[in-house]
């Protein structure tokens, strides 16, 4: 009997399905339970033992309480074949067809249809789902089963679902495990209920059996070969089968190892004839109609050989007894190889449990263990989680492909430790799998899409390249598997001698295929299993190992199949003749990138140098025995001493090759070559501290054009090292020797030239990129077509007066790249006294006041002594005598280094430890000769206006320079940019305006969504425009993108733009939209977007951040959203009367400078993601304030100090040259200390207290 339910009013196109709950099953006595917790909380864990129906009957239980009607009740299971068996079964049960109310998907086939309501998939079908449908909007209820297995899916799944469910409160989870570590799944879900149901209906017994030895060695064989002693599980197998054949009817399940076992058993048993018995295979690469025979109705007794796909995945009807060989397959990292082994390990106590429990379910049970209790007892308690055991570098590699969050954030159920993250990410790099920026790589998405140790996987891929896939698989299996070569204590020379034949004297790894050809020919010509073993034990190699390394080697052929490579037959890789010289190459190229860490240089004492100065000998055992210059090893040991083991020579060319992105490069010795008329260096070339290229000698021309050229120039044309037929060279070497020689009769050392000189005349000259005789030349016949003179020297550049110092009151000074006149007048009284700085209308902008104060060198000393004689007598009575202070500020300070003031000051404070504050300098007080008079002129050089306080002739004359500007470079601007489409973007141009040559600063600007290039007048200004202009043609770049974030941006920027249209009323939905786009752009480049000038520069840094962009500008969204709206409840909250009205007046103006119009683009997105953090300690301040006025009034005091004094300073330096970069992280402190002071709950970044701050503003 089973209770049946049909459920009414079913859903449009929705199939008919009977939900019944079969009264035999234990899970069904529950279901009710199940289905309250499931109304009553988002996750649930069913703890169940094997045989509880859980698999079968959760997914109807959740449609029975309500669930599959707004979406999917999905399923998940660990493997293909147990997702097909159930999905087939449900659909038995619920009298649909497959594919309709329920549907089945796994890899490459796909079931689900319209009137589907339940899924049952594969586990990692549902992770794949996360990069289509990241919400999984699909379901409205997930079922993982056998999540005790914990396999690195189920721990994806489980991690990316803790993230998701806060974020999707309508989805429901049942977690289904058959251990007792459920508490653990419900601890990790925040308490979630566990529902125990019980498992096994009927008593299971439980026999120890461990089988005999086995020994090789007949009776009477007088030669003693090796035996190997292993468990004879062929005849406990067989004895078992027999015992239990005599307790009655009933199907037999046998648990083996792996797919070659199952084979060898099947193989014995078939031998062995039991009577009427029908013996099936059961593993997970079985066809689909291989594996259904296991369901079909039989009459006869049914013998089923499975690996652990039949612990808890699938369950085999009818089964009443169990052999169980304690073993499984498992891939484990080897911490000492460095990669992942595929091994025959002891499943645990709990997997051993799981077994046992397959049987006593149509009776009373038998279940023969072929180990004894007290080996039981031994295994731990559960099997390690997949995670723990696998190689941290195949899981970084996975995630990435999956697009989950960095592997030290992602909520594992045990998170791994943080050694193992790097070494894991170390090893990618390696591989070349990561770059820099820890983003896959083109060998990291072809290592991704191979379920293989990465270093194996590397190997792979280059043997592909290399037409070595055959031979490198054979050898990636021996590296996953042990060693079948046998050396016995007691007859390691016997060993030794058989296994010589093997051997190669260049490469083990050669070695390594000849022993695979042996084995091969050996299976091939067997008359017998037995006979087989026989003749590999007489050459010291086990059968059973080497049975294991050929079954992983078909398994790694299989797994390449799958992708669509083309492995070759299985032909003699070798021969006993030497491998052919070419083949040898390509073979040891193609494995080198999986073994770039363990390299050797051998040294002088006769050791081997490996990475970071470590020192190794090749292992004793080693075919490899003349010492090569350089070797590579599987494997680097230590035991006593350091050992490489499976060695191979190799040649540092194809190092250098295939570890191009780890090599470390250097230039040394940079000079200039006569002969090739180029500048050379010596390239040295390292990887891991080994020199795999040392001294090699290389054009250094497009490694350091600049160096390369001042080399070039001062060699080539100063030095007169150079081949050349051009006239200029031949002319300037004459009148050189010309002057030089008169200089001598002289006997006047004014007229020796100076190479300096030359070198600057020649630089003026030459332009940038020239550094060798071909570019030089080029250039040359170019610019002589127009200037046949152009570097011919003439005597009077040569003999100018040297005697007065030209650069004291210079003609000409230089404000930010834009060259001025000036003009001098000795008139003490008249306006124009001393240096004035003639000024071009429309360059008036570019005028930068604070270096005009510098004034020029002629008059620097005379400033500085003015200035310092003007400080208060406290302070400068330290300065005494004050002009020689003066004078050595003077001398050893640069003009234009920062205010004059403050340069002063530092250097003061340097000398003496006395400090300046900036308030007592009195620079009004100064004679007006020494500040700097400005002139503006206009086209014709009509004085405009004049005077010495540069803001005030802006204020006047500036907008009319702008225009003048405007008019002037319309001509070369550009509206409606695309893309960037129009070279490389200079930061200065010269323009004519008004018959003169002045500077404007081309910058990409946003006007109105649209992106223009526009010449300003300003540097200042046009860096700041840039900057915004470079981040909106990175999203115009993308149009598809642009549109798609701004329409998913403008939903979830809705409810913010009204709040932020609260602000000033000008502001909409529009505005909010440009600046979160803005601030999301710069939070993806890697560099400050106002540097991005060039085009190519532009091109890859859009696609760099192209794949961020989405991620960044939801990210900006929701912390723009969360800002907004804890701005609006304080804004509020504000209006109404408080306890403390000076609390008040503080918390409005804290608000008004943390959400204002522009906030989202004003400020750093680092400090954006901070802001919310801010304004949730004003609420709680506010919340506190309540029930304490008085402490948050000492609070307030205690900070007031340190607030007044920097809005004091602030005021100042707004009003001279803007806020400087310690006042600004000095503001961002006082927020922190407002958190710590009034909402400590909150957390700092780093610690924050009155003392520390008072500290920093003293430094400040």
């Amino acid at each position: 009997m089973s209770d049946s339910l049909f459920i009414p009013e079913p859903a449009p196109n929705e199939c008919q399905a009977h939900i019944e709950f079969p009264e035999q099953l234990p899970v069904s006595a529950r279901r009710e339970d199940i289905a309250a917790a499931l109304n009553a909380h988002q996750v649930v864990i069913v703890c169940g033992e094997t045989g509880s129906g859980k698999t079968t009957q959760l997914p109807k239980i959740a449609y029975a309480a309500g669930r599959g009607r707004k979406g999917l009740i999905g399923m998940t299971q660990p493997r293909r074949i147990a997702a097909k068996s159930v999905a087939s079964r449900l659909a038995e049960e619920t009298r649909t067809s497959l594919g309709g109310f329920i549907g089945w998907q796994v890899r490459f086939t796909d079931q689900v249809g319209r009137d589907s309501r339940i899924k049952v998939m594969t586990d990692g079908i549902l992770l794949a789902e996360t990069q289509s449908d990241p919400q999984f909007r699909r379901y409205d209820t997930l079922i993982l089963d056998e999540a005790h297995e914990r396999s690195l899916n189920i721990d994806f799944l489980l991690g990316y679902l803790k993230t998701l469910l806060p974020r999707r409160p309508d989805l429901k989870v049942l977690i289904s495990s058959a251990t007792l570590e459920a508490d653990r799944f419900s601890a990790y879900f925040n308490g979630a209920p566990v529902v125990e149901v019980s498992g096994r209906t009927y008593p299971v017994e439980i026999r120890w059996q461990p089988p005999a030895e086995k020994n090789k060695v007949e009776k009477g064989n007088e030669k003693q070969e090796p035996k190997e002693e292993e468990p004879d599980f062929d005849a406990a197998l067989l004895h078992a089968v027999d015992e239990l054949a005599r307790k009655g009817d009933g199907d037999i399940l046998v648990f083996l190892p792996g797919e070659r076992e199952i084979r060898d058993a099947h193989e014995s048993l078939r031998k062995h004839h039991p009577p009427q018995t029908e013996i099936l295979p059961l593993f997970a690469r079985l066809s689909i109609a291989e594996q259904e025979q296991i369901f079909r109705p039989h009459a006869n007794r049914r013998i089923v050989l499975a690996t652990n796909v039949a612990e808890t995945s699938l369950t085999v009807p009818g089964i009443r007894y169990v052999v169980d060989t304690g073993q499984a397959r498992v891939k484990r990292y080897s911490i000492r190889n460095k990669i992942e082994q595929l091994k025959v390990e002891k499943v645990s106590q709990a997997s051993a449990n799981q077994r046992a429990g397959r049987c006593g379910r149509v009776a009373d049970g038998i279940c023969i263990r072929l180990y004894d209790e007290q080996d039981y007892q031994s295994r731990p308690p559960y099997t390690t989680p997949e995670l723990l055991r696998s190689s941290l570098a195949g899981v970084i590699l996975r995630m990435k492909a999956l697009k989950l969050p960095e592997i030290d954030v992602f909520p594992f159920l045990d998170a791994p430790e943080p050694k193992r993250i790097r070494d894991g990410q170390a090893l990618l790099r390696e591989l070349n799998a990561l770059d820099e920026a820890g983003r896959l790589t083109p060998i990291g998405q072809q290592l991704a899409r191979l379920p293989l140790d990465p270093r194996l996987g590397r190997m792979l891929i280059a043997a592909k390249e290399k037409a070595v896939l055959h031979e490198v698989l054979v050898i990636a299996a021996f590296l996953s598997s042990q060693d079948p070569r046998d050396r016995p204590m007691d007859r390691q020379a016997a060993a030794d001698q058989k296994h010589r034949r093997f051997a190669d004297e260049n490469s083990d790894f050669v070695a390594i295929l000849k022993l695979w050809q042996y084995i091969a020919e050996q299976n091939i010509h067997r008359k017998s299993q037995r006979k087989f073993r026989e003749t590999l034990g007489e050459d010291f190699i086990s059968a059973r190992k080497a049975r294991e390394w050929r079954e992983v080697h078909g398994q790694l052929a299989a797994q390449v199949k799958e992708l669509g490579w083309k492995v070759g037959d299985d032909l003699p890789v070798v021969t006993d003749q030497e491998i052919k010289p070419a083949d040898y190459a390509n073979l040891h190229q193609a494995l080198l990138p999986g073994l770039l860490g363990n390299l050797g240089l051998l040294t002088d004492e006769g050791l081997y140098l490996g990475a970071r100065e470590m020192k190794f000998l090749p292992f004793p055992g080693s075919g490899v025995k003349k010492k090569p210059k350089w070797l590579m090893a599987a494997e680097i040991v230590e035991t006593r001493r350091i050992y490489a083991r499976t060695v191979a020579r190799i040649e540092p060319e194809w190092v250098e090759q295939a570890g191009r992105h780890l090599l470390k490069i250097s230039y040394s010795d940079a000079h200039w070559a006569r002969k090739p008329a180029q500048v050379v260096a010596a390239l040295r070339a390292t990887l891991y501290g080994l020199p795999v290229v040392n001294g090699r000698k290389v054009h250094y021309g497009p490694i350091d054009p600049v160096r390369a050229r001042e080399i070039f120039i001062r060699s080539a044309l100063v030095e007169g090292e150079y081949d050349t037929r051009s006239a200029f060279f031949n002319q300037n070497r004459r009148l050189l020797k010309d002057i030089d020689e008169h200089a001598h009769r002289a006997r006047d050392v004014r007229l020796e030239i100076d190479e300096q000189d030359l070198y600057d005349w020649f630089d003026a000259r030459i332009p940038e990129g020239i550094y060798n005789g071909a570019t030089f030349e080029k250039w040359l016949r170019e610019a002589e077509a127009g200037s046949p003179k152009l570097l011919h020297l003439r005597r009077e550049d040569l003999l100018k007066e040297r005697g007065a110092d030209p650069h004291a009151f210079p003609k000409e000074l230089d404000l930010s790249g834009v060259r001025f006149a000036l003009a001098y007048r000795f008139d003490p009284g008249a306006e124009d006294d001393g240096v004035t700085l003639l000024v071009p209308l429309p360059a008036l902008n570019q005028v930068c006041a604070e270096r005009g104060d510098w004034l020029v060198p002629g008059l620097l000393e005379e400033k500085m002594t003015a200035l310092i004689k003007g400080l208060p007598q406290s302070v400068r009575r330290a300065f005494v005598p004050v002009p020689e202070f003066a004078r050595a500020a003077a001398q050893a300070l640069t003009p234009g280094a920062g205010a004059l003031t403050d340069a002063l000051a530092d250097f003061l404070a340097r000398t003496t430890g006395q400090a300046i504050p900036r308030d007592a300098w009195r620079p009004e007080a100064l004679t007006p000769h020494l500040t700097m008079n400005y002139r503006v002129l206009d086209e014709n050089n009509r004085i405009l206006a004049e005077g010495r306080d540069l803001a005030a002739l802006r204020r006047k004359l500036g907008d009319t320079a702008s225009r003048s500007l405007q008019q002037a470079v319309a001509a070369n601007e550009r509206d409606d940019i695309g893309r960037w489409d129009f070279g490389d973007l200079p930061e200065r141009v010269e323009v004519t305006s008004g018959g003169r040559q002045v500077a404007a600063f081309p910058a990409l600007v946003e006007e109105a969504g649209q992106v223009r290039l526009r010449l300003l007048d300003s540097p200042i200004v046009a860096r700041e425009k840039h900057r915004r202009g470079v981040c909106r043609l990175i999203w115009r770049s993308f149009p598809d993108l642009l549109k798609q974030v701004e329409k998913d941006l403008a939903i979830r920027l809705k409810a913010a733009a009204m709040q932020y249209s609260l602000l000033d009323k000008k502001l909409g939905l529009n505005d909010l939209l440009a600046d979160v786009l803005y601030s999301a752009a710069r939070a993806a480049l890697p560099g400050d977007p106002t540097d991005l000038r060039r085009q190519n520069e532009f091109d890859s840094a859009a696609q760099t951040t192209r794949p961020r962009l989405t991620e960044l500008a939801r990210e900006t969204a929701r912390l723009t959203a969360e800002c907004l709206d804890h701005g609006h409840r304080l804004a509020r909250q504000l209006t109404r009367p408080l306890p403390a009205k000076d609390a008040g007046t503080d918390l409005q103006g804290q608000l008004q400078a943390l959400v204002y119009p522009g906030f989202v683009a004003r400020l750093e997105p680092a400090r954006l993601g901070h802001l919310p953090r801010y304004l949730k300690a004003m609420e709680h301040r506010l919340e506190k304030m309540t029930g304490h006025p008085q402490r948050d009034a000492q609070m307030m005091r205690s900070m007031a100090p340190l607030l007044s004094q920097w809005q004091a300073r602030c005021k100042r330096e707004i009003q001279a040259s803007g806020l400087s970069a310690g006042m600004e992280t000095f503001r961002w402190r006082l927020e922190e200390l407002r958190v710590s002071l009034f909402a400590q709950e909150l957390k700092t970044p780093e610690p924050v207290s009155i003392k520390r701050l008072e500290k920093l503003w003293a430094e400040l």
